[in-house]
């Protein structure tokens, strides 16, 4: 089934909006942090509801209505039996249009920071379109979980990157993650991937030079509101949370997050 790539699709779209979403701040479009991290309602987009179609993860309604946030485009549908929000990347809607959406990732308690707004259940959609017409993909794209043997596919960095005064290595807070949750860490490492305005905040895998790259203990993601570029030696400084799963097979053991940055 085509809802695994959905979902990732999705959930970056859902990124949000570059501005609002649940977690750290938006994409390089809004400087808000946010640090309440969104609850993925996984089971309430596996099972059909009164108002879906007859494929479970796709509806159809009347917009009744919507408003753009950044790159994003919100959406609440009329089914005929209830209304639903959605979520996507940037589209021209109506009101009174009749829309056909693929629900791809559901999220509860979710807030905007850019349109201020709180959204006790909204779905972020990777196709959707007019009635009678095909489905449009978004080109969103989730960053990879640094969950495994090179599950990055990223150039590891293998020359020693100079630890903070106080800091963590990458390889320690691998190790100590579960002694670490809730803790304030500092890493320095090199950018060998950056993503931005996904889930309304950036992405950033940096690499210190320690760990093992086939274990997947050399790489540390790390979610910020600041823009950085690949090859830059930042040093970050966030929240290690533990065992986030974000649906679609993307879960992190390990995560540094809402960290503000340095050169």
């Amino acid at each position: 089934m085509a809802h695994i790539r959905r979902s990732v699709y999705l959930l970056l779209a859902l990124a949000l909006v570059g501005g609002c979403s649940s977690s750290p701040p938006g994409p390089g479009t809004s400087g808000e942090t946010e640090s309440i991290a969104p609850t993925l309602a996984a089971s309430h987009a596996q099972t059909p509801t009164d108002g879906l179609s007859a494929t479970p993860d796709t509806i159809t309604g009347t917009v009744l209505e919507t408003m753009d946030a950044a790159s994003y485009t919100y959406v609440r549908l009329d089914t005929g039996v209830e209304s639903v929000w959605i979520a996507g990347s940037s589209f021209p809607v109506a009101v009174g249009e009749r829309l056909v959406a693929e629900l791809d990732v559901p999220m509860e308690n979710f807030h905007s920071q850019t349109l201020n707004r709180d959204f006790p259940l909204i779905y972020f959609v990777g196709r959707v379109g007019r009635e009678g017409e095909a489905l449009a993909e978004s080109s969103a794209a989730m960053p990879a979980p640094n969950a495994g043997p090179a599950s990055t596919a990223e150039p590891q960095v293998t020359e020693a990157v100079e630890r903070p005064e106080g800091g963590t290595a990458v390889a320690e807070v691998w190790a100590n993650r579960r002694a670490l949750a809730g803790t304030t860490a500092t890493v320095r490492g090199r950018v060998v991937k950056f993503t931005a305005n996904i889930l309304d905040r950036n992405w950033v895998h940096i690499q210190d030079g320690t760990g093992e790259a086939s274990a997947g203990t050399h790489d540390l993601t790390v979610t910020t509101d600041a823009m950085v570029s690949v090859g830059d030696v930042i040093t970050v400084t966030g929240s290690i949370t533990v065992d986030q799963d974000f649906g679609a097979g993307y879960e992190y053991p390990v995560l540094l997050e809402a960290a503000t940055v340095s050169r």
